[in-house]
């Protein structure tokens, strides 16, 4: 069963929460960290991307970068913009986009739960991904972005979330420059503690949504300390990692598409016609095709538009991971027609958010003579399913609109 328990988060005060509040480290490129930065003193990209305050052709792993984000993290604290609360607590993050409601509660997770298989993930880990946010959780000694997990709810967890936010204003209630409104409680009341806390003990798997690294790297942080602390008792924080966790079917999957930059030397119309042997093609004139069923997808080359659609004997008698419309690209088209054997070492391919315009996709085929594909997303029961059966998902398999908002919520070790 899940543990999941309350903790003293260190978060903004509510005048300033919309100001620290950042994306992810690893949605923001270098130079978009400095830009923004150069803007906001508050930004907690100042503290997840701490390369922005220093020279620009430092190095990314070099331990000034590590170092600097300690002393950003101390003095926004020092400077009052960071805040820890004097009581452990819960704490409910609402994201609204497009009208869409999601609500979530913010704890900490045991790193014994995902040693042990509860907290279940579905994607394999870049060593040198990981080595970065080990060092930059070890060094700032502190989850400093949440993990973004799913599970299916209990009527009850539901129900005690759902009748907070109706019974107390929201602590931090602002809209970010994409237009998602971001609303955070403080559930501070030791009856519904104790509820949240034993709801979820009645849970018995949680999903990595998004976040792979920054979970592993927070579990090696952890066991390190062990390690250090050989008396430990199992409940100090080091024990924890930040985690938000959300009713899986509350989330929104968008696809996550691909752009392979030329067609491994092969003329348009031969490479759309070795395609016809695993794929129904149909001509789509005049519009970009974004695809609405599963084993269906659209591709963009030579200036033109195409609806492709998987004969059922190519994903009929293949498992949960070979029916994913991602797998079948890469088994069908990617490897064999286009020579990408290894889509996460292989720099002829990109992949872009679904969050990203069709038309983006366009000019960058456009401009690179190459090809674009649009897919239809992954749903979070197939991810579920993966992750219950011990399997992996090919890289860059899901994109989760909206994202997490960093900053708001710093869990101490």
């Amino acid at each position: 069963m899940a543990v999941f328990q309350a903790f003293r988060a260190v978060r903004p005060a509510a005048e300033s929460a919309s100001r620290v509040a950042a994306l992810p480290y690893d949605v923001v490129s270098r130079e978009e960290a400095r830009l923004i930065g150069m803007e906001n003193p508050y930004s907690f990209l100042h503290v997840d991307r701490a390369e922005m305050d220093l020279e620009p052709d430092i190095d990314l792993y070099d331990s000034r970068v590590y170092e600097k984000a300690r002393e950003n993290l101390e003095r926004m604290e020092a400077e009052g913009i960071l805040r820890q609360d004097e009581k452990a607590c819960f704490y409910i993050y609402e994201l609204t986009r497009k009208n869409r409601v999601q609500t979530g509660v913010v704890g900490c997770s045991a790193i014994d739960d995902y040693l042990s298989g509860v907290v279940k993930k579905h994607e394999l880990t870049r060593e040198d991904k990981e080595q970065d946010r080990i060092r930059h959780v070890d060094v700032c000694d502190a989850n400093t972005g949440p993990i973004y997990l799913a599970c299916p709810y209990t009527e009850r967890l539901s129900a005690v979330l759902e009748d907070w936010k109706a019974a107390h204003r929201a602590e931090y209630d602002f809209t970010a420059e994409d237009g998602v409104i971001h609303r955070v409680w403080v559930v501070d009341r030791d009856e519904e503690i104790r509820t949240i806390g034993e709801e979820f003990e009645k849970i018995s798997s949680v999903y990595i949504a998004d976040g792979h690294h920054r979970a592993a790297s927070a579990v090696k942080v952890g066991l390190k300390r062990r390690e250090e602390h050989p008396g430990y008792t199992g409940e100090e924080e080091f024990n924890f990692f930040l985690s938000v966790v959300f009713p899986y079917d509350q989330l929104t999957i968008l696809p996550y598409n691909r752009l392979v930059c030329d067609l491994n030397g092969m003329e348009e119309r031969a490479f759309i016609g070795s395609l016809k042997f695993n794929y129904e093609l149909m001509f789509m004139p005049g519009f970009p095709c974004k695809p609405v069923e599963k084993h269906c997808m659209g591709m963009y080359v030579a200036g033109e538009w195409y609806h492709l659609k998987a004969w059922p004997d190519v994903y009929e008698k293949k498992d949960v991971v070979g029916q994913l419309d991602v797998s079948l690209l890469q088994d069908k088209v990617l490897a064999p027609v286009l020579g990408i054997s290894d889509p996460r070492t292989d720099n002829r391919i990109r992949f872009i958010g679904g969050s990203h315009p069709i038309k983006e996709l366009e000019q960058l085929a456009d401009e690179t003579g190459g090809v674009a594909f649009v897919m239809y997303p992954t749903s979070m029961e197939d991810l579920m399913a993966i992750a219950d059966e011990g399997k992996l998902m090919p890289p860059k398999s899901t994109w989760f609109e909206p994202k997490l908002r960093s900053g708001l919520f710093i869990h101490k070790l």
